[in-house]
């Protein structure tokens, strides 16, 4: 969910490809957001960009 966020879907298109509701996306991201210590999309991209590209994981 973290990472659909962070491409730059909004809530409503997460809950969509989730298949869940706009309002429990928005919860879980909240909480997320609370978590990284966090304001925004954009950080929550910065923050996930890193890890998106593990050693080892490409190929």
């Amino acid at each position: 969910m973290a990472q659909l966020a962070a491409t730059g879907l909004t809530n409503r298109r997460i809950a969509r490809e989730l298949v869940l509701s706009a309002k429990t996306v928005e919860y879980h991201l909240s909480h997320a957001y609370a978590k990284l210590g966090i304001r925004s999309r954009v950080e929550l991209a910065a923050r996930i960009a890193p890890s998106a590209e593990a050693p080892g994981t490409a190929g």
